[in-house]
């Protein structure tokens, strides 16, 4: 029987969390809107939905999911080649379709395989990545904007060059108030009596503190008031009519266009990895190790999506950003998740004009904090140790994460994993080649629970190191998957080298439809373990 967790169990450390997410959440919304050349507003729409929908269906306890840098340059080329904001509405309606497709065939099971060096690679990438592009909104250089984690920006910059620009832009303003941001931020982790505090989140103070002290410059005069460039910008909608203009709904006649069915694919297919890395990534940052259902996650970003274009909003993932802000804010179920999007709700009926006094300096030293965070160097340093071949897809993966983009880093850090289980596969097969048999020898091949193509070579070495006149039994009874073609291997050696070499070979809990053997024993499946008995 399941057990039913109550998600107000924790509510007075949810809330805390909850409103920290809202304020790293709502300048990203309308940034990444911006910066997709959608309508500001859907930005907004699908930060709602993602926290308080998705946040509901989801089993995960930490995960936040609202509109994806990631998905920034394919939402800004659809539109332009879609020529309509609700043509590609319809796109990410059918894309959300097809997510909850994949949720029903059990897709999500693949997050199984992504190796744990490179999901931390990847949380230390994107660390990096934050910690780099928060440092000129520190100092009230905000050109590029808030939520851009590409390498190459709309500004003509990369995220180094970036950094001498800053030279020319220091705003004092905003750098004072980034160091008073931080002086807190910092305090309540430090100071015994603020770390009691845990209902009042250090970065709301900090923003509380940020907004009265610019109201002092820009009452006094003073050349340190931040100007309202460096100041979130919410819209304010002026009437009920224009408040309604906000929601747009999808073009349905263009579900003839093949352009809006390749939009839609791609954005199922990037949008689902994007939240099975993150939802790998934030299993990872639980503290109490709890573990999603990623094929229920699927299912609800894919109701998420639905929901969102039906209204006019931007296409969602489980986001990093947004989800290591929860945990480092000390989240303790998605309840915390539902209140920031509650927040982000209000934030836009009631309350747009305060937080448009709110400086970006200040939600940069709080993104500061958590890029450091994420790429802790004890994180490195934790890789080094356990040796070459975990420390270097961490290391290969947090570069490419940097240089290039989330997808093509961890494609670059599964790759190099890939290449060093087939060339630890070969080493052993090398290894079984070295042993000594002789004729008349009884060699044992256990194989193990899994065998992919991966283990194909490892396989075929060793079989082909066999001498002649041996007796060989594999057996397969303790194996529950095998690749075909490995069948294929071992079903073409039983037959060519008994006749050829006399090796007389025996084959243990094989299925008659593999036509490995004559008997109608259970389907049992293989892997490489070699023992040898002289």
């Amino acid at each position: 029987m399941t057990k039913k967790i109550n998600i107000f169990a924790n509510l007075k450390s949810d809330f805390a969390s909850g409103l920290v997410v809202f304020l790293v959440a709502l300048p990203l919304c309308l940034g990444i809107a911006l910066a997709s050349g959608a309508p500001l507003f859907s930005g907004i729409i699908s930060g709602v939905i993602g926290g308080i929908v998705v946040g509901f269906l989801s089993k995960s306890h930490l995960s936040v999911s609202g509109p994806a840098a990631g998905l920034t340059a394919i939402v800004l080329t659809a539109i332009t080649d879609l020529g309509a904001f609700n043509a590609f509405l319809l796109a990410v309606l059918l894309a959300g379709i097809m997510q909850l497709l994949l949720g029903f065939i059990k897709a999500g099971s693949i997050s199984n395989y992504f190796p744990t060096n490179v999901i931390e690679g990847m949380l230390a990438g994107i660390g990096v990545i934050i910690f780099l592009k928060q440092i000129p909104h520190a100092f009230g250089y905000d050109k590029d904007y808030q939520g851009d984690l590409a390498f190459l920006q709309p500004d003509g910059e990369n995220t180094f060059s970036e950094l001498f620009q800053i030279f020319g832009h220091i705003q004092l303003g905003s750098v004072i108030i980034t160091l008073i941001s931080l002086t807190i931020l910092i305090a309540w982790t430090k100071v015994e009596f603020l770390k009691k505090l845990k209902l009042v989140p250090a970065a709301l103070i900090a923003v509380i503190v940020s907004v009265i002290m610019n109201e002092f410059f820009i009452l006094s005069g003073s050349s340190l008031s931040i100007k309202s460039d460096h100041l979130v910008t919410l819209p304010v909608p002026n009437s009920f009519e224009e408040f309604k203009s906000i929601f747009i709904l999808p073009d349905f006649a263009s579900i003839t266009n093949s352009k809006v069915w390749i939009v839609a694919i791609t954005i199922a297919v990037v949008a689902s990895i994007e939240t099975l890395l993150c939802i790998e990534a934030a299993d990872r940052m639980d503290a109490q190790k709890r573990y999603t259902d990623t094929n229920i996650e699927l299912k609800a970003q894919g109701i998420g999506n639905i929901l969102s274009a039906l209204l006019g909003g931007l296409p969602m993932t489980s986001v990093v950003v947004r989800t290591t802000a929860n945990n480092t804010a000390g989240a303790k179920s998605k309840m915390s998740t539902i209140i920031h999007g509650v927040l982000l709700l209000i934030s836009v009926l009631a309350i747009p004009t305060i937080l448009n006094k709110i400086p970006l300096a200040t939600l940069a030293a709080v993104l500061l904090m958590i890029g450091y965070k994420l790429a802790n160097p004890k994180t490195l340093k934790h890789f080094w140790e356990k040796g070459k071949y975990q420390f270097i897809p961490f290391m290969a993966t947090l570069l490419a994460v940097v240089f290039t983009d989330l997808l093509k880093g961890v494609a670059l850090g599964m790759i190099i994993s890939v290449i060093f289980i087939l060339k630890g596969n070969m080493r052993r097969a090398y290894k079984f080649r070295k042993e000594e048999y002789h004729d008349g020898d009884v060699i044992h091949i256990d194989l193990a629970q899994e065998v992919s193509f991966l283990n194909k070579a490892a396989i075929k070495s060793t079989l082909a190191s066999i001498p002649e006149n041996s007796k060989v039994e594999i057996n397969a009874t303790d194996t529950v998957y095998i690749a075909h073609d490995v069948l294929d291997l071992i079903k073409e050696f039983k037959k060519v080298n008994s006749k050829e070499e006399n090796i007389k070979v025996k084959l243990v809990g094989f299925k008659k439809a593999y036509g490995l053997v004559e008997t109608g024993e259970e389907e049992k499946h293989v892997f490489v373990e070699h023992k040898s008995n002289n």
